[in-house]
């Protein structure tokens, strides 16, 4: 994985960043490059409540921040920026505003490389809006002055239609952190890691090709 000058990562929920590239995250930081996440919302319309359930539709949002706080502790990031949109929202948000927003931060930071979601390849509404908008906000700089630019992607037809990952990280060395990522967002994932823990225990090859490399598209203009 090479080494960058500042990584900026924009998703629309907590949890987003632990599932797809909390092992990324976790290698920048331990070679020492800064990491700013910009996460849109506090998920409060999120579907888990915690296994058994310990949240309700009024407390969500208060905990889905403390998970995602943890989370990032848990990562080493330095910068954590909680935006403030509603969850569920982001597409109908004004698009210069978000847009404009995500550009500051870019102007403020001077990332090397932005992590999002490939618009098209991203299935939920939220996920869309936050790719094309850090899509718009990069498309406005100068050719020459264009961090790079690592999308997620997951719809069925990704592979199909994009071609395989152009980024495939072995994350290996940092997957007791990527699990202890997933593990704060308590909430959304406690069911999902019951699930999976005869997968891990017996090494299943799929659950640990799931674990252990993180696939990313670059994105050309």
């Amino acid at each position: 994985m090479e080494k960058e000058q500042q990584v900026l990562v924009v998703f629309p929920h907590p949890d987003d960043e632990a599932f797809g590239v909390s092992g990324t995250i976790a290698s920048h930081v331990n070679m020492g490059t800064p990491v700013t996440y910009a996460c849109l919302t506090l998920g409060e319309m999120g579907r888990n409540m915690g296994n058994p359930p310990f949240a309700n539709r009024e407390t969500l949002r208060s905990i889905r921040r403390y998970e995602l706080k943890e989370a990032a502790r848990v990562l080493g990031i330095s910068d954590l920026r909680m935006l403030g949109y509603r969850d569920k929202t982001v597409e109908f948000e004004d698009p210069d505003k978000l847009t404009a927003e995500i550009s500051d931060m870019i102007n403020e930071l001077n990332p090397s490389l932005i992590i999002t979601f490939y618009p098209g390849y991203s299935v939920h509404p939220d996920h869309e809006a936050t790719g094309e908008a850090v899509i718009r906000a990069v498309g406005q700089l100068p050719a020459e002055k264009r961090p790079k630019l690592h999308c997620v992607a997951f719809s069925k037809n990704c592979v199909e239609e994009l071609g395989e990952a152009d980024i495939v990280h072995d994350i290996s060395a940092v997957a007791d952190q990527k699990l202890d990522a997933i593990r704060a967002h308590r909430s959304q994932t406690e069911l999902m890691l019951a699930d999976m823990a005869d997968g891990l225990k017996k090494k299943d090859p799929a659950t640990m090709a799931w674990l252990n490399f993180e696939r990313f598209w670059t994105y050309k203009f």
